[in-house]
């Protein structure tokens, strides 16, 4: 199992980015992808997540992401997106693709994913 991050990088306040979680080894549609970051000095936080396939596809949101960011995924590349839009310089750290067996249920605990990827650095300056 390996996932590789990419995307990341320096940006203006306001501006997007369009993260990407590459999977290997594994069926995506059989796994729930969680998206995390990392700050200097702070805990690791759920962002996002996402699960299921065709008609049923369930997504979560941290409150603070909400109307800014979407996850998505396209199964037949095998790759989670997380496009960031109107980012803000507290939206700075190193973010983390990570998958948890099942794809009918969500979590924010970083303790409940079993795969991580190395993570991306996200850079917002104001």
């Amino acid at each position: 199992v390996q996932l590789v991050e990419s995307g990341g990088g320096l940006v203006q306040a306001g501006g997007s980015l369009r993260l990407s979680c590459a999977a290997s080894g594994f069926t995506l549609d059989d796994y729930l992808i969680g998206w995390f970051r990392q700050a200097p000095g702070k805990e690791r936080e759920g962002v996002s997540c996402i699960s299921g396939s065709d008609g049923t596809i369930n997504t979560w949101y941290v409150d603070s992401v909400k109307g800014r960011f979407t996850i998505s995924k396209d199964s037949a590349k095998s790759t989670v997106y997380l496009q960031l839009n109107s980012l803000k310089p507290e939206d700075t750290a190193i973010y983390y693709c990570a998958a948890a067996y099942g794809d009918d249920w969500l979590s924010s605990f970083a303790d409940e994913y079993d795969y991580w990827g190395q993570g991306t650095q996200v850079t917002v300056s104001s």
